[in-house]
């Protein structure tokens, strides 16, 4: 990997790091909105554990010379965080919209950046 791409590969991991400190942050400190906008209410104390891995996960990728194995950890939390959402997705949720754009527009994109730099 050349100066360059290393220095890219370095700052996009340092950003996927406190985006998961950010995000971790918001679901141990209010999971009661994150579950109710996403009409999963009674799922607070799942919620904040997956902010404790959000931020575990953060730390990681942060303090680390060789984030790639703590990206990874990011990869399967984010499948979790994915099959989980999907069981917001039935037909009498009244907030099915809300969890359609949570898979839609978060998800992706992280993966994406996630696997480019593990890759």
């Amino acid at each position: 990997m050349d100066t360059h791409s290393a220095q890219t590969a370095h700052s996009m991991a340092r950003g996927l790091g406190w985006f998961s400190i950010g995000l971790g942050l918001a679901e141990v400190l209010a999971p009661r909105a994150l579950t109710r906008s996403l009409g999963m209410e009674g799922n607070e104390q799942l919620m904040q554990a997956y902010g404790l891995r959000e931020i575990a996960t953060g730390i990681g990728i942060l303090s680390s010379d060789q984030p790639a194995p703590w990206i990874w950890g990011r990869v399967g939390g984010d499948a979790l965080d994915m099959a989980t959402l999907a069981a917001g997705l039935q037909p009498d949720n009244p907030k099915k919209d809300n969890v359609e754009m949570a898979l839609a527009v978060d998800p992706p994109p992280l993966k994406w950046s996630d696997l480019n730099y593990v890759f």
